[in-house]
């Protein structure tokens, strides 16, 4: 299929993007979208899952393509790509954690084009990277005609393909802390196919200079769980005690046992790779 009939419009700015953005949502009568890679957009209109009557190109904006680094964290661009992550050409943050991640999301090509930001703004629960930074305790900088505002990546999305966005903010960047030399992480995802979307994510980071700890679900059919219990349990570092705190936790969500079963298995060994 292909998609239904369309305007498309490359602005060559941030500021010129929002005030399409803005005039666009604020006419009823025009459905605009933001794309930065189109992976995931283009492919939903050929389906006609998605029928926008404008697309606004931000993927060629130079001051979302940025990056910048301070002495305890890194600001990504909303445009960096998966590839420049894995490849290793934008500083990383998280002592090997992201480039890792990015490695196995999707296949070269996906990778060539997605995006950072382009994730995180379509919040596809399947997606490893409102888990991962979630688990860094990311913050997510939003772009709109009122000025900008930062939201934290855990509270960022708030359902299925639902975040904290308004219909006229653009994602700027994303802030991620830097982990410290001692910190650890570990990360499993179970996928029916390599290269597919995930049925089950988790990420574990456990940073004791920073006193932090955090362990994360994804692919839960909405927005990354953290486990409470079991954070806390990390950052003391009993490996037993976390075991038996995933189980807790998991009973307090009430998965169905298959569910209960597979996010388990994965959150396990995520947290047994940051002990061992």
């Amino acid at each position: 299929m292909k998609p239904a009939a369309f305007e498309y419009v490359r602005p060559r700015s941030l500021a010129e993007a929002i005030v399409i953005l803005s005039a666009a949502t604020g006419d009823a009568r025009v459905e605009a979208q933001v794309m930065a890679g189109g992976q995931s957009l283009v492919a939903m209109m050929n389906l006609r899952v998605a029928a926008p009557d404008l697309v606004i190109d931000i993927a060629r904006l130079d001051e979302l393509r940025a990056t910048s680094e301070s002495s305890d964290h890194v600001v990504l661009g909303a445009c960096i790509t998966h590839a420049a992550i894995e490849d290793g050409r934008v500083p990383d943050p998280s002592r090997g954690f992201m480039p890792s991640v990015a490695s196995n999301l999707a296949y070269r090509a996906v990778r060539t084009r997605g995006t950072l930001g382009g994730s995180l703004a379509l919040s596809d629960p399947a997606a490893d990277w409102p888990t991962v930074m979630s688990a860094l305790a990311a913050q997510v900088l939003l772009r709109g005609p009122a000025g900008g505002r930062s939201v934290n990546a855990v509270d960022f999305a708030t359902g299925v393909y639902e975040t904290v966005r308004a219909a006229d903010e653009i994602v700027e960047s994303i802030h991620i802390p830097k982990l410290s030399p001692r910190a650890r992480w570990g990360y499993a995802k179970f996928c029916r196919k390599s290269g597919e979307f995930a049925n089950s994510i988790a990420a574990a980071v456990r940073d004791p200079d920073r006193a932090y700890a955090r362990v994360v679900l994804g692919a839960v059919n909405g927005p990354p769980i953290v486990l409470a219990r079991t954070s806390s349990l990390l950052l003391a570092g009993d490996d037993g005690d976390c075991q038996q705190s995933i189980t807790e936790d998991l009973q307090a969500l009430e998965f169905d046992d298959f569910h209960a079963s597979l996010h388990g298995a994965m959150a396990s060994r995520a947290v047994r790779q940051v002990l061992t």
